[in-house]
């Protein structure tokens, strides 16, 4: 049995669609057509329709995003815990689910399950869903017969992971807020204030100070050139993407962003963390550490660790240990280095993983939260000084031509 995505009117002529299970396209068409629906298209439901086609216009509504995996993750190890089977499971998250895209997943993974597919492999169907790392642990689960508690630490890890990508990227949303505020204040005032106020001077036919002719001359330009300057910074946003998808570029622009003061402290510590839980979730799973490491290469963005993490991989399979391997290229911090070490002669690899993760998921909390905490007055007194410079080139020729008349 299969799972197919429909279009259909109902008596009323309102549209309607969803998904309907049936062991082939012409059951389904007779299937909705019992219901009293006029069809107007079917489809099977698969990462290929998504693709080509007639699931292209399908494309952007088809993903899901990481809160709803994180989501869906807890409440199928929740029901797997309460003792219900795969299918039981998948056919209650499937009426409980108000998202259409979500649905139409849960009904594809189920349609292979019911064709006696394993729950890995039904979800390797769904590639761009389940990731490589979220398919090893089911697969581990299914192999171990702890199915629910693997997904449960599933849950746990997709639950870490979306709580981090939040904190960092909440702690960057007021002082980006800040920035665009001030660049259209500053903007508005060279571009409709200062040119009213400053052509008042200009009518005295006296010098203006340098501050002020400085001032007039970018309001001027702002006001001829404003449509090529805001081109110009498109076409080299644009043209910086392009160079970004090519990877030699990006691991050099991926190397310089790790040897800046600040950003690369940042970068270095998420990827790390990401890597440490991956690896932790993975090792304590019972997954092979050759594979783990594959897997926790894939969740690491950053090109020359993940290259790092690449050869460290061969020297273990080589008889080296991971420790030693993770410590030759110097980019991952030391405390993660001699946690595994411990772990390693402790036979606790796992946990000390575990315990790594979660120092540097702590680490980058804290960073972030200072961080952020200097950058909001640093921005206030930045933008401040320009409103200050804007002013004092208004003030000056005032003040010149009070002094005039004294």
């Amino acid at each position: 049995m299969a799972a197919f995505r429909y279009e259909a009117l109902e008596d009323t002529g309102n549209p309607t669609r969803g998904v309907i299970e049936a062991d082939g396209l012409r059951q389904a068409r007779a299937r909705l057509r019992e219901s009293g629906l006029t069809v107007v298209s079917v489809h099977a439901v698969s990462q290929e329709t998504l693709d080509t086609g007639e699931g292209q216009r399908w494309r952007l509504r088809s993903g899901i995003s990481s809160a709803q995996l994180s989501m869906l993750t807890r409440q199928l190890a929740t029901l797997l815990e309460a003792g219900l089977t795969i299918e039981q499971a998948f056919s209650a998250l499937i009426e409980q689910s108000e998202s259409e895209a979500v649905r139409q997943v849960l009904a594809g993974v189920r349609a292979e399950l019911l064709a006696g597919h394993t729950l890995a492999q039904a979800m390797g169907h769904y590639g761009r869903v389940f990731p490589d790392i979220y398919r090893a642990l089911v697969k581990a689960g299914e192999a171990s017969g702890e199915l629910s508690h693997v997904m449960l630490r599933l849950a746990d890890y997709t639950e870490s992971r979306q709580v981090l990508r939040q904190k960092v990227g909440l702690a960057f949303v007021y002082p980006a807020i800040v920035t665009l505020v001030a660049l259209l204040v500053v903007t508005g005032l060279l571009v409709y204030v200062v040119p009213q106020v400053v052509g008042v001077f200009q009518q005295t036919r006296q010098t203006l100070p340098l501050l002020t002719r400085l001032l007039i001359g970018l309001s001027e330009l702002l006001q001829a050139s404003w449509f090529y300057l805001l081109g110009g910074l498109v076409g080299a946003v644009f043209a910086i993407l392009m160079l970004l998808r090519r990877e030699e570029i990006r691991y050099q622009w991926h190397r310089r962003l790790l040897r800046l003061p600040v950003i690369g402290r940042l970068v270095r510590g998420i990827n790390t963390a990401r890597m440490a839980s991956t690896l932790a979730i993975l090792a304590g799973s019972g997954v092979p550490l050759l594979v783990s490491l594959q897997a926790a290469a894939g969740v690491v963005e950053n090109l020359p660790m993940r290259r790092a993490l690449e050869d460290a991989s061969k020297k273990v399979r080589e008889g080296a240990g991971l420790s030693r391997a993770l410590a030759v290229s110097g980019l991952f911090p030391p405390i993660l280095v001699h946690l595994i070490a411990s772990g390693e002669a402790s036979g606790r690899l796992d946990a000390m993983l575990e315990r790594a993760a979660t120092q540097q998921e702590q680490e980058i909390g804290n960073y972030t939260s200072v961080l952020t905490s200097l950058l909001e007055p640093v921005l206030i007194l930045v933008m401040g000084g320009v409103v200050l410079t804007i002013v004092l080139a208004i003030l000056m020729p005032i003040i010149e031509m009070n002094q005039m008349v004294r």
